[in-house]
C-alpha cells in the first residue's frame, strides 16, 4: 500500500513539473525570431548589402544613360521602361537567386541538418527565410524607387489602384520566386557549384522575359519559354502599373492581361509550394 502512493506521489509530482514547465514558441513566433536573426546576418555582410541594393540601380542608371530620354513606341522614357523591369529583376534576385544559393550553403555546411535536429518546428526556418527576402525586396524596391524618382524624374503610380497593383504584384512575384527559390536549392550537388546552378538560369530568364530587351524585340519561341516562368509575367504587370496604357499595344496580346498574370502568379506560388514539399532535403547527398 505505502509503494502504491509513493508511485502515485511521484506520478503527480512529475504531472504538476511537465503543467509548470513554460510551453515553446509555436511555429510564427519562432519564424519571427529566426527572421530577426536572418536579417540581422544579412546586414552583417556588407559586401552582401551593397551587392544586392546596388544591382537593380546600377542597372537602371545604365539603360537610362545608353537608351537616352526617349524609347520609340512606348510613349515613355527608358528610365520609365527600366524602373518596372528593374523592379522585377530586383524581387527575383532577392527571392530565387538568394534563396537557391543561401540554403544549398546552409545544407552543405550541415547547418540545416543541425537545425532540423533541434525543436524548432520547419516551418520556423522557412518562415525565417520568407521575412528576409520581404524586407530586402521592400528596401531594395524604395531605394531603386527613390534613385529613379530623384535624378530620372521617374513617375510613380498616381491613384491607389496603381499602388495596389504594385503590392499584389510584388507579393505574388516575390513568394512565387522564393518558392521556386527554395526548391531549386536542392539541385547543385554541393556549395561550390550553387552559384553556377542558381544563377544561369536566372540570367538567361531575364534575356527571354523582356527585362533587358524592349519586350516586342525577343523573339516569339523564346517569349514562349518565358512565359512559363513567373519573371515575364511579373515584369508585364509592372510595365502595366509604370507605363501609360498606349504602351501595351507593345505586349503580345496588346494588353497587360492582369487576370491572367494574377492567375499565373498564383499557380507559381502553389506549384513552387509543391515542388518544395516533394524536393527540399535537409542533408546533403553525400550524407545519403
Amino acid at each position: 500500500m505505502t509503494s502504491t502512493v509513493r508511485t502515485r506521489n511521484r506520478t503527480s509530482d512529475a504531472d504538476a513539473d511537465a503543467d509548470a514547465a513554460p510551453r515553446l514558441p509555436g511555429a510564427w513566433r519562432l519564424g519571427l525570431i529566426r527572421g530577426a536573426l536572418e536579417i540581422k546576418q544579412f546586414f552583417r555582410l556588407r559586401e552582401q548589402v551593397i551587392f544586392t541594393f546596388a544591382f537593380p540601380i546600377v542597372f537602371l542608371f545604365l539603360f537610362a544613360s545608353i537608351f537616352g530620354d526617349d524609347m520609340a513606341n512606348t510613349g515613355s522614357t527608358a528610365s520609365q521602361y527600366y524602373v518596372a523591369s528593374m523592379i522585377a529583376a530586383g524581387i527575383m534576385s532577392t527571392s530565387f537567386q538568394s534563396l537557391g544559393i543561401s540554403i544549398a550553403i546552409e545544407r552543405d555546411d550541415k547547418v540545416l541538418r543541425r537545425l532540423r535536429g533541434t525543436p524548432m518546428p520547419p516551418a520556423a526556418y522557412f518562415l525565417g527565410k520568407i521575412w528576409l527576402v520581404l524586407v530586402t525586396g521592400i528596401l531594395e524596391t524604395a531605394a531603386l524607387l527613390a534613385f529613379g524618382t530623384t535624378l530620372y524624374d521617374v513617375q510613380l503610380p498616381s491613384g491607389i489602384s496603381g499602388w495596389l497593383t504594385l503590392g499584389w504584384l510584388f507579393v505574388l512575384g516575390i513568394t512565387g520566386c522564393a518558392l521556386l527559390g527554395i526548391a531549386i536549392s536542392s539541385v547543385p550537388k554541393s556549395a561550390k557549384s550553387a552559384t553556377s546552378v542558381v544563377v544561369l538560369p536566372f540570367l538567361v530568364l531575364q534575356f527571354i522575359s523582356g527585362v533587358y530587351i524592349l519586350i516586342d524585340t525577343v523573339p516569339g519561341w523564346m517569349l514562349n519559354i518565358g512565359s512559363l516562368f513567373p519573371l515575364k509575367w511579373l515584369c508585364q504587370g509592372l510595365r502595366g502599373v509604370f507605363l501609360p496604357e498606349a504602351a501595351a499595344a507593345l505586349e503580345p496580346a496588346g494588353s497587360w492581361e492582369y487576370g491572367r498574370i494574377a492567375l499565373v502568379l498564383g499557380a507559381w506560388c502553389i506549384g513552387g509550394l509543391l515542388l518544395c514539399l516533394l524536393t527540399f532535403r535537409w542533408k546533403s547527398r553525400s550524407d545519403g
